[in-house]
């Protein structure tokens, strides 16, 4: 894979790293009115004592062809640093960006708006980005404390042009590909509207974050791209995920170590991975994962419905205090399906994370699979407090499949209750 264009990225980081001395100075956080501000900003409904910064009026070429990225940084710089409320403006128009950081904290008393109406495509050579945890991401936005993300814009990665470059399939230590949007030691935000097409890597990656919301956005992508997570996050506390779309080639939401009290509600999944918890296991001292309510959401045609994934390693940790409710499945491989095997099932060493307090109730539909409840556990750590009420799954794969319809248990306690399709584990 072909790396960075060193003087490029130099002056972007030499911008952003301009503002690192500035402490904010926002006010405290109020969800409701934030999100009435949300709405307002989309259309442009902002009261005079909010300042306009146009990408225009910096520089920008709305004409998809010149590379605008520092004009970009630039308006976020004059927003971020303006002593009064501010909002950034992505006009109408197509814009042509590489890699950008925008990072705080701002002087702003109240969110930073970010309205975004436009197109906005990234560079297709992945010779701009760095790639990688330690690398480079299309757009990071970083310690940032209030900000709203809003509009009908389009983020269009231009990922068919780099998936070739994937290899997580042969390779567990692969590079990951740059996501569209990291959000990294952001806090309270909220991200509406929205519409993000084919990227590199994830959409949305959402780590060290606290106090998040999501609504209302369109995420796209190829049931085959490799590794397009829809929103993807790591050690961050209080994330809502509601009224969206996901239609990706990979997890649509994937929840890894350190995430606690997640809600996502009310969004339709499909093609992708399902909602997975995991891979956890993965590396050493691992944050625990809490807190997940996964409800009134749809799924159609994906690989799984909900998921929890972990290695076969002695890294420790725990997974708990999970609910899976109202959940409706439509041609779903794997609707229900705990996996302690996760990429290396011939390794000997039992998976040391342990799973517990875990609730499944009112999920129906139809699934592909004769096997359509699957519980693997840990050997040397059996998943505790499973509680499956109320599931009604109804097989429509193939119609000479004479292999009987069942739930599948390993190293696993589970209490039934009310109606069970398939018949549960004996």
């Amino acid at each position: 894979m072909a790396f960075v264009k060193t003087a490029q990225l130099s002056t972007i980081l030499l911008l952003c790293l301009a503002l690192a001395c500035c402490e904010g100075i926002m006010g405290p956080f109020n969800a409701a009115e934030a999100l009435a501000k949300a709405r307002d900003a989309a259309i442009g409904k902002v009261g005079p004592d909010v300042k306009t910064f146009n990408v225009l009026e910096y520089g920008a070429k709305a004409d998809g062809k010149g590379d605008s990225s520092i004009n970009f940084i630039r308006t976020f710089k004059a927003a971020c640093n303006f002593h009064g409320n501010a909002m950034m403006v992505i006009p109408e128009g197509n814009f042509l960006i590489g890699p950008v950081i925008f990072s705080g904290p701002c002087f702003n008393p109240s969110p930073l708006i970010i309205q975004a109406n436009g197109i906005v495509k990234a560079q297709s050579d992945i010779s701009y980005y760095g790639g990688g945890a330690d690398g480079t991401d299309w757009i990071t936005v970083q310690g940032i404390d209030g900000l709203i993300l809003t509009g009908h814009g389009t983020f269009h990665g231009q990922g068919a042009e780099v998936w070739k470059y994937n290899n997580c399939a042969k390779k567990s230590s692969c590079v990951r590909l740059p996501a569209t949007m990291k959000f990294l030691r952001v806090n309270n935000a909220i991200i509406r509207g929205i519409t993000s097409i084919d990227p590199k890597g994830f959409h949305i990656m959402i780590s060290w974050s606290q106090n998040f919301r999501i609504f209302n956005l369109n995420l796209q992508a190829p049931a085959d791209s490799p590794n397009t997570d829809g929103i993807h996050m790591s050690k961050s506390n209080l994330v809502k995920i509601s009224k969206s779309v996901i239609r990706t080639g990979d997890d649509c939401v994937s929840m890894i170590q350190g995430s606690t009290n997640i809600s996502i509600k009310k969004v339709f999944c499909g093609p992708g991975h399902g909602f997975s918890i995991g891979s956890l296991g993965h590396y050493d001292a691992e944050s625990d994962v809490r807190g997940i309510i996964v409800r009134n959401c749809s799924l159609t045609d994906t690989e799984n419905g909900v998921r929890i994934k972990t290695y076969k390693t002695a890294s420790p940790s725990k997974a708990s205090g999970m609910v899976f409710r109202d959940l409706i499945m439509t041609r779903v491989r794997n609707p229900i399906f705990i996996d302690q095997e996760y990429g290396n099932k011939r390794s000997s060493q039992p998976s040391k994370v342990s799973i517990s307090d875990i609730h499944y109730i009112n999920i129906k539909g139809t699934t592909t699979s004769k096997v359509a409840v699957q519980l693997i556990c840990s050997a040397s750590n059996p998943c505790q407090g499973i509680r499956i009420n109320n599931v009604n799954l109804q097989y429509v794969g193939l119609p000479n499949d004479k292999e009987r319809f069942s739930s599948n248990c390993t190293n696993a306690k589970v209490v039934y209750i009310g109606f069970q399709s398939p018949p549960p584990c004996r």
